[in-house]
């Protein structure tokens, strides 16, 4: 895997661009920049946030599918979700954080706090995260 930079959803992107692959998680998917990849299988890729809110921090995303939000997963695709939490699952194991727990969350839309509209998932773990609260 590389040992660079990676992306979070502090880096912006354009929601209604024509092509959902010209987001930074698009550039990282065809390593055009460079990102701490730390899972990789035929339809996910994992790295690292640039500004993680825990001990460890992980992005997953799709490599094929670029759908911008949550809401516009189409009913063929619904398993691309699953995918997404499956991988986050096994790196959890594999990294032994799974014992302790982990943390899974995917953003929709801009109130939730996504700003990169390729969809993903955060896995959060590596100490304990608290409750989940409120603004």
């Amino acid at each position: 895997m590389t040992g660079a930079v990676s992306s979070c959803d502090s880096l912006l992107s354009i929601p209604d661009s024509p092509s959902m692959t010209d987001t930074i998680f698009g550039k990282i998917i065809r390593r055009e920049i460079p990102a701490n990849i730390v899972y990789e299988d035929d339809e996910v890729l994992g790295f690292q946030d640039i500004a993680p809110q825990a001990p460890v921090h992980v992005l997953f995303i799709p490599k094929q599918h670029a759908i911008p939000t949550l809401d516009d997963v189409p009913p063929e695709q619904a398993l691309l979700v699953g995918k997404l939490a499956l991988a986050a699952a096994s790196y959890a194991r594999e990294q032994g954080l799974a014992q302790d727990g982990y943390r899974i969350v995917m953003n929709c839309r801009e109130h939730a706090g996504q700003t990169v509209f390729h969809i993903h998932l955060h896995l959060l773990a590596g100490a304990p995260l608290g409750r989940f609260g409120t603004p």
